[in-house]
């Protein structure tokens, strides 16, 4: 009788891999032009450097001249790596222009141009043209409180490859 429940469960075992599997072939498959992410935190400071020394004094980021790199793994592909960006720029950087705002959020997304067509059809207030480098594509967006909002579409192997110290 045992070896007739432990067969079961080996099938069963074997079953739930299987539509894990599946599974994980939809998600990879699955180019919908939508936000997955957060890819980035951008803020004004009085003093970027003294703030990126503070942060990493005081709460362990590992700091590079732009902030600081945090690194997790991809929820539906356990192997890859993300990356989120997490960057003080100087008090007044034009960088955030046209928004008011002291700060602006990076968003990973996945099927930029989609998303980009879908924004232009819905009225969204698109502010530049796709910009392509190595580690991936930029759009900026402004949403209807006046925050600019910086997508990017993003090629993790590659910053992957350039390596660099990063926060875990």
């Amino acid at each position: 009788m045992l070896m007739l429940v432990t067969a079961g469960c080996e099938r069963k075992s074997q079953t739930v891999k299987e539509e894990q599997l599946k599974l994980t072939e939809v998600i990879k498959a699955d180019t919908t032009p939508r936000v997955t992410g957060i890819g980035g935190i951008f803020f004004f400071s009085e003093d970027p450097s003294a703030t990126k020394t503070w942060y990493s004094k005081n709460l362990g980021l590992v700091t590079n001249e732009y902030g600081s790199v945090f690194e997790s793994r991809n929820a539906n592909r356990p192997d890859e790596i993300n990356y989120l960006v997490w960057t003080p720029f100087k008090d007044k950087s034009d960088y955030f222009v046209p928004s008011k705002k002291p700060f602006m959020i990076n968003y990973r997304v996945q099927n930029l141009r989609g998303l980009v067509r879908q924004l232009k059809a819905g009225g969204v207030n698109v502010l530049d043209t796709i910009e392509t480098y190595d580690y991936g594509k930029f759009v900026h967006i402004m949403d209807p409180e006046g925050n600019k909002i910086e997508l990017w579409e993003p090629v993790d192997s590659v910053l992957t490859k350039m390596g660099g110290k990063t926060t875990k």
